[in-house]
């Protein structure tokens, strides 16, 4: 076991187990469907994925209902390809093949498939003796499968909780990588003594705070924000 943790070594994984739900295929059902693909997306630190997925699967099981059936059986699959998120949707009719159509502006259907086809990398059919899957796969900038990304903004984190494990409450843990939940409570700590630095040299921590809470949804919705001076 390593007792210091380094730069650079302050990694953990992030298990993305396989799984799936089954539900009929309609319209009312696909509501509680993206939630579901939301909240797992985000256990698994992919939020950026959240719409463009959404936005797949809703394509594929409207394709299910409008070739196969309303109340069709159907079944939803999320897993892993390497670094690339993988989204499944099989049902039991293998005649009902989905084929890209060059929808027209006037045509009211034909675009789902065009826009799967736009938002993943690549996206297939599979037929199986008694079903068929249709899946599509989605990029991410994760470095391997149960990685996290390398953004700047992580591995700076990851270089400050590296200097807090060293003392402090993380002293005792002698680990060669942090757990999620070690490195929850160092940058909880982190952000703390933030506070008190900011409060010990006459800043107000709540406006601190504000302001960092508004910049941390500007990166999420716009990948950008300004952090000096009036936005």
């Amino acid at each position: 076991m390593i007792g210091v943790v380094r730069v650079g070594e302050c990694r953990f994984s992030v298990p993305r187990k396989e799984w799936d739900l089954p539900f009929l295929a309609e319209a009312k059902e696909l509501a509680g469907v993206r939630r579901v693909v939301r909240m797992h997306l985000n256990v698994w630190g992919l939020p950026e994925l959240v719409d463009a997925a959404q936005l797949c699967v809703t394509e594929l099981v409207t394709n299910v209902i409008t070739h196969v059936g309303a109340g069709t059986p159907t079944t939803l699959a999320v897993s892993m390809n390497d670094t690339h998120l993988r989204l499944e949707v099989s049902d039991p009719d293998t005649r009902a093949v989905p084929t890209l159509l060059a929808a027209t502006d006037e045509a009211e259907g034909g675009r789902g498939l065009s826009l799967v086809d736009a938002t993943a990398v690549r996206w297939g059919v599979i037929l199986r003796g008694d079903s068929k899957v249709t899946w599509c796969e989605l990029a991410t900038e994760l470095t391997s499968h149960d990685g996290h990304t390398d953004r700047a903004e992580v591995l700076r984190s990851e270089a400050l909780l590296t200097l807090y494990s060293r003392r402090g409450p993380l002293a005792s843990y002698q680990h060669d990588r942090l757990s999620v939940e070690v490195a929850r409570e160092a940058a909880i700590g982190v952000v703390v003594d933030l506070l008190h630095w900011l409060r010990a040299h006459g800043c107000d921590p709540d406006e601190a705070l504000d302001r960092a809470q508004r910049c941390f949804e500007a990166e999420l919705d716009a990948g950008n924000c300004v952090l000096s001076g009036q936005r």
